[in-house]
């Protein structure tokens, strides 16, 4: 260490990102504690393997006299006891962002993953490109990669990979955490409209994005699709740095797959030969070729399905080939690499029916979640096998979506389920079964989650996927269904 202080205490430890900051300062060589409302796995496993102490709940006595420097997570608010202690003894305090700044980025080549939908698995295969690559990234990623054994690591020199959140580093510091960061290369996957409880409009969002292009040095790279008007304002705002952009070919026009890659090599659009294309072999997307200025790459087949992911592993192809990596060999290493834990992450099968717990919790994310797994059972049906129904279960619970903002696009993102179950949790603002007359599948809502639960088993048949869609833990709902369905199938 290169300065005076050796014990770190994180307040709100347990979530992703400020548990990934305790483990990297672990490996830094500092001591540290940690305190957060609730300590639970995996995250507190985790940490205690690593020789961190825990502490449940905001007492001021987890304190103790030795402690140089409290890092804050943006989760805590005046009047936490612990912040209200720390603020009236002086104790030094930053934000989790601001001392990874001091103590790691400001020597690293980081490579930034940013856009409302997509961070965590682009940075996810971003890191495990790099890692193929034998190039030994760092990272710290919002979720759990799994051809890793934790979600954030020191890494050696130069590179580090970060999910680059828009939301705000610390009650103390209203700035983007991404501000922070300083990439060399930056992604921006895509830009919408989010977390309304501490942005007014899309025009706050791209300001702070604009904030952290302004800092992406002249010897860098941004990457983003083409044609997104969001990203190309917020570009137009000024911009001192090469852009490369990318865009989907959508060319399935034929069942037999040899055949859609023929009219694909065929049809790319002239005007987008240059920068990144993915021109896609079969409807589900588990293959597709990758061309660089016009010149074919490869082609990636892997196990992953849906539009959505084609796009994050085209810009994590590009990162990484600004980083040194080649093409091919990024496109080598996406074939092996496991999805990111609740990124359509199969839970069980009980009696042919499939459970999947999904992150999406924001109507594109739905809506793209879904038409992924409709392209899969389409491919079903065009094998001749009898394909099931999408069971689309969805718990609103971000702040945006409990506040009600997207209520009104809600309905139109569900089209591609055939039965929709709706939880109404105690603190979403708004009434959850307005969307029955507007929904265009049969549509639930139930409040109870033990009868949320009993609707779904009872309705459930043979070969249907049940997509769980959360920010959260849903109340243990997955592990309750597949539970309720064994009983059942008994």
């Amino acid at each position: 260490m290169t300065n005076k202080i050796k014990h770190l205490h994180i307040l709100g430890i347990c979530g992703t990102f400020m548990g990934g900051i305790a483990a990297i300062a672990k490996e830094l060589g500092f001591k540290v504690s940690g305190s957060d409302a609730n300590v639970y796995p995996p995250m507190s496993t985790q940490l205690e393997q690593l020789g961190i102490e825990l502490m449940s709940g905001y007492q001021v006595d987890n304190f103790s006299d030795d402690i140089d420097l409290v890092i804050v997570g943006n989760a805590m608010s005046r009047g936490n006891a612990m912040v209200e202690y720390m603020l009236d003894r002086n104790i030094p305090y930053t934000s989790g962002p601001q001392w990874l700044l001091e103590n790691v980025l400001k020597d690293r080549w980081v490579l930034a993953v940013s856009g409302t939908h997509g961070k965590t698995t682009t940075s996810s295969m971003l890191a495990w490109i790099l890692e193929y690559a034998h190039l030994s990234p760092g990272f710290l990623i919002g979720g759990v990669p799994q051809n890793f054994v934790s979600s954030a690591r020191l890494g050696d020199a130069p590179f580090f990979i970060i999910e680059a959140d828009e939301y705000d580093s610390a009650f103390f510091d209203k700035r983007s955490k991404f501000v922070h960061y300083r990439p060399r290369t930056l992604v921006i996957n895509n830009l919408e409209f989010d977390h309304a409880d501490i942005f007014n409009d899309l025009s706050d969002i791209q300001k702070q994005f604009h904030h952290l292009i302004r800092m992406v040095p002249s010897n860098g790279l941004i990457l983003s699709p083409a044609n997104e008007v969001a990203i190309t304002e917020t570009l137009a705002m000024g911009c001192w740095t090469p852009t490369e952009f990318s865009n989907l070919a959508l060319k399935e026009n034929s069942h037999d797959e040899s055949q859609v890659g023929i009219q694909a090599r065929t049809q790319i659009d002239s005007t987008l030969d240059m920068g990144w294309q993915a021109i896609k072999l079969n409807a589900q997307g588990s293959e597709f070729i990758v061309n660089f200025n016009g010149k074919e790459q490869g082609t990636v087949k892997w196990g992953l399905i849906g539009d959505f992911n084609i796009d994050n592993g085209l810009m994590a192809i590009a990162a990484a080939r600004h980083a040194g990596v080649p093409a091919h060999i990024a496109i080598e290493a996406l074939a092996e690499f496991i999805n990111t834990k609740r990124r359509f992450e199969l839970r069980g099968i009980v009696n042919c029916i499939s459970v999947y717990d999904d992150f999406a919790h924001h109507p594109t994310a739905i809506a793209k979640t879904l038409a992924g797994v409709r392209a899969k059972l389409s491919q079903q049906e065009n094998e001749l096998v009898q394909p099931g129904r999408i069971l689309a279960v969805l718990e609103p619970r971000s702040n945006t979506m409990k506040s009600g903002v997207h209520k009104e696009s809600l309905p139109q993102s569900l089209v591609d389920a055939d039965k929709v179950f709706i939880y109404q949790g105690e603190q979403v603002k708004w009434s959850v079964s307005d969307l029955i007359n507007q929904c265009k599948p049969p549509c639930q809502v139930e409040d109870n989650i033990d009868k949320l639960v009993e609707e779904i088993a009872q309705q459930a048949q043979a070969g249907d996927i049940i997509v769980v869609m959360s920010n959260g833990s849903f109340v243990g709902i997955h592990d309750k269904l597949l539970n309720r369905l064994t009983s059942i199938s008994v």
